[in-house]
């Protein structure tokens, strides 16, 4: 892969963003938080997704993100929305109505069926690490029409089965969320990493790798999951990105790098 410095050179971390973009629709209501899903998410609005609307957790909706938010509620996430809604607006009023997309999440933890953990690590009485908990998170995941998660790939992240469930996947099994009473039983799950691009789908509803970025080889994603994953019979490479996709990432949603750090070459 080039180095991000060369003739249209990228990192990692910014194909991910520009992949896990390309999963977002014109016209789709995304519901985000801050970091990379707002990234993506502006990205999108700034390329192939001009009517695509954002709301944000915090309750602005349909905003004209300023670069770049460092949390849900920085002014920057506020510009020219057109309504600075409340959490029980966007969870009740957009959300449990039916009326999400996508909701973009990210995770400590993804198991094999989609489940995110970003509670704590280890036994729940006695863990040896705390993280953030749920915010909105398991009512994005539980009310979302699609479920669209950006991470890191790293082995400890990917365990055949979450420590904690903060927000469903598909549970513990392809039946889970129906049995559970979910209201929207089968939403596709893609799960965009620096390595490989993952999806459960309701003929599936296990992980399958149906993506693999740039100079990455199989074996290593396999190596990278505490799981077996299925194998598209399709296996593809994640498609690299434009001059242009690259200047509008640079120059208009992340200028500062605040998000994206362009010091490093590409498959480090």
């Amino acid at each position: 892969m080039p180095a991000p410095n060369g003739p249209n050179g990228f990192t990692n971390q910014e194909l991910m963003v520009i992949e896990a973009a390309r999963h977002i629709q014109d016209g789709n209501v995304v519901l985000v938080g801050t970091g990379m899903p707002m990234v993506a998410t502006t990205f999108a609005q700034k390329s192939h997704a001009p009517n695509c609307i954002c709301v944000v957790e915090s309750g602005p909706i349909a905003p004209e993100v300023i670069p770049t938010p460092i949390s849900v509620s920085d002014p920057k996430i506020m510009h020219r929305a057109v309504r600075l809604g409340s959490k029980r607006e966007v969870l009740g009023c957009i959300l449990q109505r039916g009326l999400v997309d996508v909701g973009f999440l990210g995770g400590a933890q993804i198991d094999q069926y989609g489940n995110i953990n970003t509670t704590v690590i280890g036994d729940y009485r006695k863990p040896t690490r705390r993280l953030p908990g749920s915010g909105g998170a398991n009512d994005v995941a539980s009310h979302s029409k699609r479920i669209l998660i950006i991470t890191k790939h790293e082995k400890r992240r990917f365990p055949a089965h979450c420590d904690y469930i903060t927000s469903p996947g598909y549970l513990f099994g392809p039946e889970g969320r129906q049995k559970a009473g979910l209201p929207v039983t089968t939403p596709p799950i893609t799960i965009v990493t620096d390595l490989a691009v993952m999806e459960l789908t309701r003929e599936s509803r296990t992980m399958q790798i149906i993506k693999l970025m740039p100079g990455v080889q199989l074996g290593r994603v396999l190596d990278s999951l505490q799981f077996a994953p299925a194998v598209s019979a399709h296996l593809t490479e994640v498609e690299l990105p434009t001059a242009e996709q690259l200047r509008i990432l640079r120059e208009e949603v992340d200028p500062s790098g605040v998000y994206l750090k362009r010091d490093g070459a590409a498959g480090e």
